[in-house]
């Protein structure tokens, strides 16, 4: 969630300081990337849902303690990820890290996606409009930022604060054995939402010219945080 800022001022800007045209095309990489970033999850996905070993392992994985190891195993190679995104010039690492971060958003959905399958084939309007509606939330706060320009920084504490206490309710929840269930999704999903208008509040008041790698891979996880507890909800409702 927090944003590395390097520049080299003889080669970037900050993107507040440049041109519309310049910002305009800032914001249409970063958001390609949110599509392409989105496009190579579901392939990818697409294609891990269809190994039955691997799918049967991370259903074997969502309970108790298996859970907290897989999640700390994503948290680590996302973190690592997003460090590496932010913080390096070279493109190429840049790509890199973006891929890393997609594969494990896609290896950590598999449990997820398996089930909404199986509820897919009994109402296939479930995976369809949970995607919709993330898709529709994510636009829609995207946009607030983008033409209000208003800075939304100070939520950073708020999430913080907000996210530690969701990571001490799942850690319980894993160790007692207790749903955490539809206010847990709602009040996640509300996170998600504040972190949506915290990245695209950075996107335009921090990042410099060449950091559309790193702002697509900020966006991007907080869509995919928003479409799994939408689709939580979804199912948890079907």
């Amino acid at each position: 969630m927090e944003t590395t800022e390097y520049k080299n001022p003889t080669t970037y800007q900050p993107l507040i300081e440049v041109t519309d045209d310049t910002r305009a095309a800032f914001y249409r990489k970063t958001y390609g990337h949110v599509a392409l970033a989105t496009l190579l999850f579901i392939v990818i996905e697409t294609v891990l849902l269809r190994i039955n070993p691997l799918v049967d392992l991370m259903l074997s994985l969502t309970q108790g303690w298996k859970w907290l190891l897989v999640l700390g195993a994503f948290m680590f190679a996302t973190n690592y990820a997003e460090k590496l995104a932010h913080t390096t010039h070279d493109k190429t690492k840049q790509y890199l890290a973006l891929f890393l971060f997609v594969l494990a958003e896609a290896i950590i959905f598999v449990p997820l996606l398996a089930i909404a399958v199986m509820y897919n084939q009994n109402d296939s309007s479930v995976l369809s409009q949970a995607a919709i509606m993330t898709l529709a939330l994510f636009t829609g706060l995207s946009a607030v930022v983008l033409i209000t320009k208003k800075d939304f920084s100070f939520l950073r504490s708020i999430l913080a604060i907000g996210f530690l206490i969701a990571v001490g309710a799942i850690v319980a929840g894993m160790i007692f054995g207790f749903n955490l269930g539809l206010f847990f999704s709602a009040g996640m999903i509300v996170l998600a939402a504040g972190t949506i208008l915290y990245q695209t509040s950075q996107l335009v008041h921090k990042y410099s010219t060449d950091q559309y790698v790193g702002a697509s891979l900020g966006l991007f996880a907080s869509l995919m945080l928003l479409f799994w507890y939408i689709l939580s909800i979804f199912m948890s409702n079907d």
